[in-house]
């Protein structure tokens, strides 16, 4: 059985970890209110953006496009969005599970990392990182995904990638996070049209002034929106996630230390019967 001294010692290190734990969830929480508005605002936006840019490519017919034809390659770029912290419960593992149990072969996928967590948990389980943006996820910008996106359609272009996909965590509300696969790009006009069969009657798209050059332009934005709303609801998500993980942390070591100041009330009521014990055994022996 513990002394008093061990279990005091033990008693007063759970007690550190739980004002830290405790600390962390406030500065999460307060975090967390100023992501989930710019999540929330944005939101509605970026669902828009992409549902009006993909019904307008299912219904454009059959345009000659290398964004709608595929890269010159068969490898696959995933933007993987994780944390560069660690401490937000299966965060960013849940990231790493849903691409190492895709169907994408490992061999093939490059990986353009947006924080450190991701980019190394991935690296340990032998896959290919292109390019590491690990910086922007600490406070992401709409010209952080614009630059981002520049360097995803030059790679390409150039045929080191033929198709590109995000990954992110979804920010459904404060305790609801949905690791997601998103593929962006080859866009293929015969799945589009299959996802909008029953929804709306799919009229021919006429652009101005040509199909190639309307979509050589709408195709930036489009990745570069979606990109950006992938960056603020992960970071929503990494906040929800965290201050979850602190809040169990912190009840977790409440209930320890309630167990701990047990077992010191038990070993002190004991010590005190034993000192008793040897007074009264003591005193019979003289008398």
């Amino acid at each position: 059985m513990a002394t008093m001294r061990e279990i005091k010692r033990r008693r007063g290190s759970i007690q550190s970890t739980q004002q830290i734990t405790k600390a962390m969830k406030l500065v999460s929480t307060v975090k967390l209110q100023k992501a989930r508005g710019r999540a929330e605002n944005s939101k509605a936006y970026f669902e828009y953006m992409y549902k009006t840019v993909t019904s307008m490519l299912a219904k454009a017919g059959d345009v000659d496009h290398p964004y709608l034809k595929g890269g010159n390659s068969d490898n696959i770029g995933i933007v993987v969005i994780t944390s560069n912290r660690g401490l937000a419960g299966g965060y960013n593992a849940n990231i790493a599970r849903m691409i190492v149990g895709s169907e994408l072969p490992k061999e093939k996928v490059r990986l353009y990392t947006v924080g450190r967590k991701g980019a190394d948990g991935l690296a340990r389980k032998g896959y290919t990182i292109a390019a590491d943006y690990s910086d922007v996820i600490d406070e992401p910008t709409f010209a952080d995904a614009k630059e981002m996106s520049k360097q995803l359609l030059t790679d390409f272009a150039n045929g080191e990638i033929g198709e590109i996909y995000v990954a992110y965590t979804e920010f459904k509300n404060t305790v609801s996070h949905v690791p997601k696969l998103m593929k962006l790009l080859p866009v293929n006009p015969e799945d589009l049209q299959a996802e909008q069969d029953g929804q709306d009657e799919l009229a021919l798209m006429n652009f101005e002034p040509n199909e190639e050059e309307a979509i050589s332009l709408l195709i930036p934005k489009y990745l570069t929106s979606i990109l950006y709303g992938a960056f603020v609801e992960a970071v929503a998500s990494e906040n929800g996630a965290r201050m979850q993980a602190m809040d169990a942390a912190t009840n977790n070591a409440e209930e320890i230390i309630n167990d701990l100041e047990l077992k010191y009330n038990r070993a002190r009521q004991g010590a005190i019967t034993q000192e008793l014990t040897e007074i009264i055994a003591g005193a019979e022996a003289i008398g």
